[in-house]
C-alpha cells in the first residue's frame, strides 16, 4: 500500500468510527422525561415512540454502515476496480463511452445493493411507526425514473467532464467547471416544472383563507410569489414538510398535503415566511455561490492529481484513465469534504436561525405561530428532541428544535 492508499483507507475507517461514536452518543442522550416545552403536544405514547424510532433507525444504520464498509473494502482489496476496468476496456469503445460504462456499472451496482436495505427501512421500519404510504409499485417506479434521469442528465454531464479532461489540455478543469455550473443552473431552473412533477403531483393551492393569507403575506414583504402548490407527500409518507425551489419564473413554494392537514393557517403562513426568509436573506444565493467555488476548487485539484499513477496503484489498476481517476480522486478528496461538510452544516444552522427570526419579524399577526408549527412537525415526524451536541455538530443541517424554539422566544417582542 502506498501513501494514497493509506490516506484513503484511514479516512474511510476514521469516518466510519466517527459516525459510530456520534450514533452511540446520540442514543445515550435520549431522555425518558418529555421536555417541558412539549407538554400538551406529545402524549406519553407518542413521546416513547419518538425514542423508539430514533433507537431503531440508529441500530439499522449500524448494520448498513458496516455492510457498506465491508463491501467497499472487499471490492477494493480484491482488485474489483481493476477487474471492472479490464472488462469495460474489452469492448474497445472510445474513452468517453468506456468511462460512462465504468462509472455507470459502479453506480448501478450501488443502487442494486442498497435496494434490500431501502425496502426494509420503508416497508418495515417506517411501516411499524405509521409513516409509510409507499407501495411497491411507487417504490420501483421511483427507482426506474431516477435511474433514467441519472442516465440522461448524469450521463450528459459526465460525458462532458470526461471529454474535457481527455482532450482539452491544461485548462480542462476550467471548461469542466463552466459546463458544470451551467448544468446546475439549468437543472435548478427546470426542476420545479419538469423533473419534480415526474415524482410528485403539484396542485395549485385552491382559493380560500390559506391562499389569501399567504399571498397577502408575500405581497407585504415584496416577494414575487406567482403561485403556491400542494405536493402529494402523502403518496409516500405521513411525514410533513415544505420547501422553496427553483429560480426566475419557476420559483415555487410547495407545501406537503400532510402539512396542510395538520397545521393552522397562521402556522402555515409562518412556515412560508421561513422559506421566504431564506430567499430574502440571500441564503439560497450564498449556498449556490459556495457551490460554484467548491466545484471550481475540486476540478482544479482533480487536474493536479488525475495523472498521478500512484493514485491508480493504490487501487491495483493496470491502466490509468480519466474516468477511474474521477472516482479515485473523490475518495482522496474525502478528508477535505468531511471538514467542509461540518462548516456547511454550521452555515446551514446559522441560516435556519436567521430565517426563523425573519418569519417572526414579518409574520406579525401571530409571531408565535412558528413555534407551534415546529412543535407539531417534531411530533408528527417523531423527531428526536434531545440529540447529542456532537451528533448535531456532525450531521444536523437544522438546529435541534428545542434550540430553535428557545431562540425564537428570545427574539419575540417583549410585552
Amino acid at each position: 500500500m502506498n501513501t494514497y492508499a493509506w490516506i484513503i483507507l484511514v479516512t474511510i475507517v476514521f469516518s466510519y468510527i466517527l459516525n459510530l461514536v456520534s450514533d452511540l452518543l446520540n442514543l445515550s442522550a435520549l431522555k425518558d422525561n418529555l421536555p417541558e416545552e412539549f407538554n400538551g403536544i406529545y402524549d406519553e405514547e407518542s413521546y416513547q415512540n419518538s425514542q423508539k424510532y430514533t433507537r431503531v433507525l440508529t441500530r439499522f444504520s449500524f448494520i448498513t454502515d458496516l455492510f457498506d464498509l465491508i463491501v467497499f473494502l472487499g471490492f477494493w482489496f480484491l482488485g474489483g476496480f481493476n477487474y471492472l476496468d479490464q472488462y469495460v476496456r474489452s469492448f474497445e469503445f472510445g474513452p468517453i463511452q468506456t468511462g460512462l460504462l465504468f462509472i455507470g456499472i459502479l453506480l448501478f451496482a450501488g443502487q442494486i445493493i442498497s435496494i434490500p436495505f431501502r425496502l426494509y427501512r420503508i416497508f418495515v421500519i417506517e411501516e411499524k411507526f405509521g409513516f409509510n404510504k409507499t407501495t411497491l409499485k411507487v417504490f420501483f417506479t421511483d427507482l426506474v425514473k431516477g435511474m433514467i434521469l441519472g442516465v440522461i442528465l448524469g450521463g450528459a454531464l459526465i460525458s462532458g467532464i470526461l471529454a474535457f479532461f481527455t482532450y482539452a489540455g491544461p485548462y480542462a478543469w476550467a471548461y469542466a467547471w463552466a459546463v458544470t455550473i451551467t448544468f446546475m443552473l439549468v437543472i435548478h431552473y427546470i426542476a420545479p416544472a419538469w423533473i419534480m412533477p415526474m415524482f410528485n403531483k403539484f396542485t395549485p393551492l385552491e382559493e380560500g383563507e390559506l391562499r389569501d393569507k399567504i399571498m397577502s403575506y408575500a405581497k407585504s414583504v415584496n416577494f414575487p410569489l406567482q403561485d403556491l402548490y400542494i405536493i402529494d407527500g402523502s403518496k409516500r409518507s405521513t411525514k410533513a414538510n415544505a420547501f422553496f425551489t427553483g429560480m426566475g419564473k419557476n420559483k415555487r413554494i410547495a407545501l406537503f398535503d400532510t402539512l396542510v392537514e395538520k397545521q393552522t393557517v397562521p402556522e402555515l403562513v409562518s412556515v412560508v415566511a421561513h422559506e421566504v426568509g431564506h430567499f430574502k436573506l440571500k441564503h439560497i444565493f450564498q449556498g449556490f455561490m459556495i457551490g460554484i467555488i467548491h466545484t471550481g476548487i475540486t476540478f482544479y485539484l482533480l487536474s493536479i492529481f488525475l495523472n498521478h499513477k500512484e493514485l491508480f496503484d493504490a487501487f491495483y489498476m493496470q491502466d490509468t484513465s480519466v474516468y477511474a481517476g474521477l472516482i479515485f480522486f473523490g475518495m482522496l478528496f474525502k478528508p477535505i469534504e468531511m471538514i467542509l461538510s461540518i462548516f456547511m452544516q454550521l452555515f446551514s444552522r446559522k441560516n435556519e436561525f436567521e430565517a426563523d427570526r425573519y418569519a417572526v419579524d414579518t409574520a406579525k399577526e401571530e409571531p408565535q405561530a412558528l413555534i407551534g408549527a415546529l412543535k407539531k412537525l417534531s411530533r408528527d415526524n417523531l423527531s428526536n428532541l434531545t440529540p447529542h451536541p456532537f451528533y448535531v455538530f456532525l450531521h444536523y443541517s437544522h438546529p435541534p428544535v428545542l434550540t430553535r424554539i428557545a431562540a425564537i422566544r428570545n427574539h419575540l417582542p417583549k410585552n
